[in-house]
């Protein structure tokens, strides 16, 4: 027989805990692409799947994929997915018996985490006590550096008087960086070259952050020129154990947002990945942590490493992590969660091939990114050998300004990076969307580019080295492809009868393209 042990994941973990709670029904706390990978989890795992909505999400596809749904509030965030009290009621009228909050919205909210646990359901994810203590940039700064983690120079807590902030940027160096104590994102962030302009940036930083967090405070680090980002996927047990699943290259970012990722680096050497790998475990053992987190590093040109943020929960880039191990980490995440141990032990993970993934988001990328909405039509995944894709639309959703725009994630598996590169570029060639502009040519465009074909980038990559106009022209194929879309609009239109203001309104902007363009 087992002995029940407590499912409160804030509690402190036992190593006599011999119980497995075998959760049976998921409140998915969240909406889109990430919702529909957890629902097909559920699936897999015998498991029943609750979904929320909101008014914009009424017909989206987590909402009918999930075996029950629950309508949540209007359109704003805050008022559904960010609704506490809604999400626990859902729960508690559908008789879940945990929640998993996938990325976004609540999932880094340690109060969320902690009203789950006190409602008496389990949280699909780390203690409430690590999401505080992780959370908290300045705090978990502290942390790193007692436990012998590289962190980068800078002050140790927030700063908020100009002149003590002058003292240290000068101590430390220009240029320097303001962050946020309380977020991430790039939110409450500024890069300061010299002493004239810190004022200000402290002034506008805190501002961004009280908007963006609710609390303005800021510090400093010393601004790390031309360094990677590369983080280190972890996995813990309510049991002690815990182990890394290699690393992420994640450096092909604009504005702070991650773009492309991928596993393994080109620029990580075996000697690295063994110290990288040890501080990623000794960080999250540093704050008792428990389920699936990220440990990212900035790392210079000499391959020295410093210790960024954590991310306490499922990172969007999850997938590339999953090709090369073999591991569903959406599983793991459930399995932790009812108690069980974790199955291996660091030697025992391999890995095998390189993995990329491209994030589709619905964007102008001729158009400085504009935000981009509408009715998606002739939505046509890539298929084949190696390519997975991750979305939470079909043909006829609708792209709308209230959320996140990355509709879909592209992930690209090969035998090497090469290999990995052809795949991705296949597999962006053949991925078919109209109705609404994409990402998919600067995705492209990145592949192409001979530094990241030989690995020789930065984060800067996307300031440095793209440009609108460097974008291709539609190829013929493509050209092709746009027009047959367009007629099938067109055939489509006439058949439904659509009155011709309608029509118009939703005239493709990949017909107006096919029009100009391949003309």
């Amino acid at each position: 027989m087992f002995s029940r042990c407590s499912v409160d994941p804030t509690a402190n973990p036992s190593p006599h805990c011999t119980f497995l709670v075998k959760i049976r029904s998921i409140l998915i706390a969240n909406r889109g692409e990430i919702a529909v990978r957890i629902i097909r989890a559920c699936r897999e795992m015998g498991i029943r799947s609750v979904a929320v909505y909101s008014e914009a999400d009424r017909a989206s596809v987590h909402t009918r994929l999930a075996d029950e749904s629950y309508y949540i509030g209007p359109a704003e965030s805050r008022s559904s997915y960010l609704d506490v009290a809604k999400l626990l009621e859902v729960a508690r009228v559908a008789r879940c018996d945990a929640v998993h909050p996938g990325y976004g919205f609540l999932s880094e909210n340690a109060d969320f985490a902690q009203a789950v646990a006190d409602a008496g359901l389990v949280f699909i994810g780390p203690p409430a006590s690590a999401i505080r203590a992780m959370g908290d940039k300045t705090a978990a700064r502290t942390l790193m550096k007692a436990r012998g983690v590289p962190v980068v120079p800078g002050t140790e807590d927030a700063i908020s008087d100009p002149a003590e902030a002058a003292a240290v940027a000068d101590q430390i160096g220009y240029p320097v960086l303001i962050k946020a104590a309380a977020g991430g994102g790039g939110k409450g962030m500024r890069v300061v070259e010299k002493p004239a302009d810190l004022l200000r940036a402290l002034e506008s930083a805190a501002n961004e952050a009280r908007q963006a967090f609710g609390d303005d405070r800021v510090f400093l680090e010393k601004y790390i020129l031309k360094p990677r980002h590369i983080e280190f996927q972890i996995l813990a047990d309510a049991h002690g154990n815990i182990v890394h699943l290699g690393e992420r290259e994640c450096s092909i970012q604009r504005r702070h947002q991650k773009v492309i990722e991928e596993s393994p680096s080109s620029f990580v050497t075996p000697e690295l990945r063994a110290r990288m790998g040890e501080a990623a475990v000794m960080a999250g053992t540093a704050c008792g942590y428990v389920n699936a987190g990220t440990i990212e590093f900035l790392v210079d040109a000499n391959r020295d490493f410093y210790f960024l943020e954590m991310n306490t929960r499922l990172q969007v880039e999850h997938p590339v992590t999953e090709m090369v191990t073999g591991i569903d980490l959406v599983h793991l995440q459930v399995r932790v969660a009812q108690g069980e141990r974790l199955p291996w032990m660091q030697e025992q993970i391999r890995f095998r091939g390189h993995a990329i993934e491209a994030r589709l988001c619905a964007e102008d990328v001729r158009n400085n990114f504009f935000p981009s909405t509408g009715t998606i039509r002739n939505y046509r995944p890539s298929q084949g050998f190696g390519i997975r894709e991750d979305s939470g639309v079909e043909e006829g959703s609708e792209i709308t300004i209230h959320y996140d725009p990355m509709f879909a994630k592209l992930i690209a598996w090969g035998m090497d990076r090469h290999d990995a590169i052809a795949k991705m570029k296949r597999a962006l060639d053949d991925f078919r969307i109209a109705g609404v502009e994409t990402t998919i040519p600067f995705c492209r465009f990145v592949m192409d580019h001979p530094h990241f074909v030989k690995g020789d980038f930065q984060i800067d990559f996307v300031a440095t080295s793209y440009r609108a106009e460097y974008l291709a022209e539609p190829t013929l194929d493509e050209c092709r492809a746009a027009a047959l879309a367009a007629a099938l609009l067109g055939g489509r239109h006439t058949t439904a009868s659509v009155p011709a203001a309608s029509a118009a309104q939703a005239t493709s902007r990949w017909k107006t393209r096919a029009r100009g363009n391949c003309a």
